[in-house]
């Protein structure tokens, strides 16, 4: 597997936005897709908008307590979804 983003934002505010994507050598099923992600924006003690993907349940996104289904197409429309999530919190 290859890191392809790490990063760590700690805001004024106090909150946290996390950035983690790797490319797999495979898919990591039921992902179609060679990536594996964790994007975070919360608290130390309050996760508030979180996109993963992990083996057996693919991708997903959670907003507050709710979790639902999330179609991957590109990291960039990734991103692009969960800032917008970000924003649409505040």
């Amino acid at each position: 597997a290859a890191l392809l983003a790490r990063t760590k934002d700690v805001r004024i505010d106090g909150s946290i936005v996390e950035v983690i994507i790797w490319e797999l050598p495979e898919p990591l099923p039921p992902s179609t897709h060679t990536f594996k992600y964790r994007l975070y924006y919360g608290t130390g003690t309050e996760s508030r908008v979180r996109y993963d993907n992990e083996r057996g349940k693919g991708d997903h996104r959670h907003i507050g307590e709710k979790e639902e289904d999330y179609t991957f197409t590109t990291i960039d429309q990734l991103l692009d979804d969960f800032e917008r999530d970000i924003a649409n919190w505040r």
